[in-house]
Formats: structure tokens, sequence, C-alpha cells
């Protein structure tokens, strides 16, 4: 695991600190796991551009012919 530095305000950090402590956590813990789903979402989100694409292009079913599968 890498460590990275972040710079807040210290009564924001405090209040933060409070509520992981009131949700048997800790700020360290909830930022891997809001960092985890930023990052997902980044991926789903260029899933989505892929996938919608592709809509109306591909047809289930059809099989290619060559000059199809070898397009660029």
């Amino acid at each position: 695991m890498k460590n990275i530095t972040l710079t807040a305000e210290a009564e924001l950090i405090a209040a933060a600190r409070e509520r992981a402590r009131s949700e048997n956590t800790t700020l360290n813990e909830q930022f891997r796991h809001w960092l985890r789903d930023y990052a997902k979402k980044q991926r789903m989100d260029h899933y989505e551009q892929v996938m919608a694409g592709l809509r109306g292009k591909v047809v289930v079913g059809r099989k290619l012919t060559r000059d199809e599968m070898n397009e660029r």
C-alpha cells in the first residue's frame, strides 16, 4: 500500500475523525472505501461509454463476414 498526503481544514478533519470513531472505523479506512468506489465509478463510466458506442453496431447472432472481421 502507498501513502498519500491530503490537506484539509483542521475542523473538517476533526469532525470526520469523530464521525468515523462513532461508526467504529477510522478516517483512513473510510478514505480507502471512498477511493475504491471513486475508481470503480470511473471504470463503470468508461464501460458504459464503450457499450453505448457499440449499441446499434453489433447484432448478436449474426455471423460477421471476413471483410467485417478484418475491418479497422
